[in-house]
């Protein structure tokens, strides 16, 4: 027997949006608005959330790491191991203005992969990877694992 209850939120959900721990919030802010395209909503020393003007329903936010509203044994810079996607309608227009204009250092370069993607990655001054992605058609044996939803 299960617990329907137990299935469903607890309430509306009214957002959801990473909150990045970094060394440098200010640097990270100037990343994200620069290359990205956010604008702050809201800005302190330790904490900055921003958002897309064209896309408000997509949030990010950058905390000090070392803010006392972090649990004190989780007060770490993000070491790796964090891929934002950016989907974007032209890969390759923004690979041109990120990198070639821009000068952002490519660690994975351009080019499309069989499981539908054509893409490239970046890294944010807090280490995180950013994958700039286009969706392209996959090849056959990754077009069955698609469910349409």
């Amino acid at each position: 027997m299960t617990n329907a209850s137990a299935t469903l939120p607890a309430t509306r959900l009214g957002g959801f949006y990473p909150v990045l721990g970094t060394r440098d919030v200010a640097a990270s802010r100037d990343f994200y608005t620069r290359h990205f395209g956010f604008e702050v909503t809201f800005a302190a020393d330790w904490y900055v959330s921003l958002r897309r003007p064209d896309a408000p329903q997509y949030e990010l936010a950058l905390l000090d790491h070392a803010h006392p509203s972090v649990p004190e044994d989780h007060r770490a810079p993000l070491r790796g191991g964090l891929l934002l996607n950016f989907e974007v309608d032209d890969v390759d227009r923004e690979h041109r203005r990120l990198v070639v204009d821009a000068g952002l250092t490519e660690l994975l370069p351009l080019r499309t992969e069989r499981f539908g993607q054509r893409h490239f990655i970046v890294a944010a001054p807090d280490g995180v990877l950013i994958d700039v992605v286009t969706v392209v058609p996959p090849s056959g044996e990754y077009a069955a694992g698609y469910t349409g939803a």
